[in-house]
């Protein structure tokens, strides 16, 4: 929603996988927001600590807003909830709307296609979506590898 726990954490856990495998050449990553609550923030200090507690950097990260050209600009636009999810869909046009997915769609074995929204809960929560978001970033990296879009 405000691109300042989920999506920054995501975008954080898939940079570094890239780069631990020497990949981050083939794409262009960035999270983003459906609602522009934080604009110019850091991320919840909460997720950038758990975050870093397993070696992913968060701070140079800031919050932003989805925007019209991200569709066109991006080959996945990928929803952390169904709120979001909705909302993305609806701003989305027509020729792009296959572009928009759930990230846990890629970690089918979680059993949910929701990533709690962490940010009234406790320290647990941060936890909870770092292992989620992990799952799902391997994942779709992996889909990404199967069907031949990167080697």
């Amino acid at each position: 929603m405000g691109n300042i726990c989920r999506s920054p954490t995501a975008e954080g856990v898939f940079a570094k996988l890239l780069k631990d495998q020497d990949l981050e050449h083939y794409f262009a990553i960035d999270s983003a927001g459906t609602h522009a609550h934080h604009i110019g923030e850091a991320p919840d200090l909460r997720a950038q600590k758990a975050a870093s507690d397993r070696g992913v950097e968060l701070s140079h990260l800031r919050a932003r807003k989805v925007i019209m050209g991200d569709f066109e600009d991006f080959d996945y636009v990928l929803a952390m909830d169904d709120e979001n999810y909705a909302i993305l869909i609806d701003a989305c046009p027509e020729q792009y709307k296959d572009k928009v997915r759930y990230f846990l769609d890629y970690a089918p074995h979680l059993g949910t296609r929701e990533v709690p929204d962490p940010y009234f809960g406790g320290q647990y929560g941060f936890e909870r979506v770092l292992d989620m978001v992990e799952e799902a970033a391997s994942g779709f990296l992996s889909t990404l590898q199967k069907s031949g879009s990167i080697k």
